[in-house]
């Protein structure tokens, strides 16, 4: 008697439903941040407390998913989505206000949203999830924004010289991790491909 196949988890879930509160949280961050033009007064630590909230669900999700069983196709595509909606969004405001060259920023969103795209172009052949690279990627670009969103951060020097470094080792590891992507992609296309070719 052949053994059944494994129950897949339901996309109705607490970590998938965590992930889209995330996604549900980006506007309230943005709309927090730009309210007062940016400034640093307590509706900047508004948007630092929102963006922290959105953050430890991008945690709390990924926790739940692994403990429970509860890890979807769904949640390893929207999950990464939703990171680079907060993160993205950040970014941006942050350039707008003057506060992180813009450069930095178009490169990080090209690597982020040309990395999004390749998973869908690859999906056929497999779902490609975040490796431990693109999770360190993921902290470092965090700490360097929290850093940066903090309303002290532009008055404190030292502070300011940390945020920078921190950013540019987030830098760093985006690209790096992003060349490594398009190579994980492309051998998973092959190998897809190899099989399909080898299918009577």
């Amino acid at each position: 008697m052949s053994e059944a196949a494994p129950t897949q988890p339901s996309l109705w879930n607490l970590p998938n439903a965590l992930t889209m509160l995330r996604i549900v949280m980006v506007p309230f961050f943005i709309w927090f941040f730009v309210v007062d033009g940016g400034a640093h007064g307590w509706w900047r630590w508004a948007a630092v407390l929102v963006f922290l909230a959105a953050i430890y669900t991008d945690k709390l999700d990924g926790d739940i998913a692994r403990a429970r069983g509860l890890i979807t196709s769904f949640g390893k595509i929207a999950d990464p989505i939703a990171d680079k909606l907060l993160i993205g969004s950040a970014l941006v405001l942050l350039s707008a206000v003057g506060e992180l060259w813009w450069w930095v920023t178009i490169v990080i969103m090209v690597r982020e949203i040309g990395i999004t795209v390749l998973r869908f172009v690859v999906i056929r052949y497999g779902v490609m999830a975040a490796s431990r690279g693109g999770k360190l990627k993921t902290v470092l670009q965090t700490a360097a924004i929290i850093l940066y969103l903090l309303p002290w951060t532009p008055a404190v020097t030292w502070l300011a010289v940390v945020a920078g470094i921190v950013m540019a080792a987030a830098f760093a590891v985006t690209v790096i991790t992003g060349v490594d992507y398009v190579i994980a992609a492309g051998r998973l296309r092959a190998a897809g491909r190899a099989g399909e070719q080898g299918r009577p």
